[in-house]
C-alpha cells in the first residue's frame, strides 16, 4: 500500500486539549481503519510540527478522505506527503531512465 507522512501542528483548540491527544491519537487509529487505511505510526514532536504521523492506504483518494476526517475535528492542520519505499523508487528510477 503506498505510504504517507502526515506533518502536524495543533491548533488553538487541539493546544487546550492536550490532555486528550493519546485518546484522540486512538480515535484516529480506529477511523482510519475504517476507511481501509492503517496508521503505521504516530510520534509527538518537538519542533515546527507537534506530531508526525505515517500512514498506508489503499491510495490517495482514501489517504486524504482521512486526513480530511482529522482536519475536520479541528484540533490539528495538516501537510501531507507522499512516501516512496526503496522498491518503489527503483521502478521511478527505471522509468525515468528509460
Amino acid at each position: 500500500m503506498p505510504t504517507y507522512v502526515a506533518l502536524l501542528s495543533w491548533t488553538d483548540q487541539g493546544v487546550r486539549n492536550y490532555k486528550d491527544t493519546a485518546k484522540r491519537a486512538e480515535s484516529f487509529g480506529s477511523a482510519v481503519n475504517k476507511l481501509g487505511a492503517e496508521i503505521v505510526s504516530i510520534y509527538w514532536t518537538i519542533g515546527p510540527y507537534d506530531l508526525v504521523t505515517v500512514l498506508e492506504a489503499p491510495d490517495d483518494e482514501t489517504a486524504t478522505a482521512a486526513l480530511v476526517q482529522l482536519g475536520g475535528v479541528g484540533n490539528v492542520r495538516s501537510t501531507t506527503l507522499r512516501a516512496f519505499d526503496r522498491e518503489e523508487m527503483g521502478r521511478i528510477i527505471a522509468k525515468a531512465a528509460g
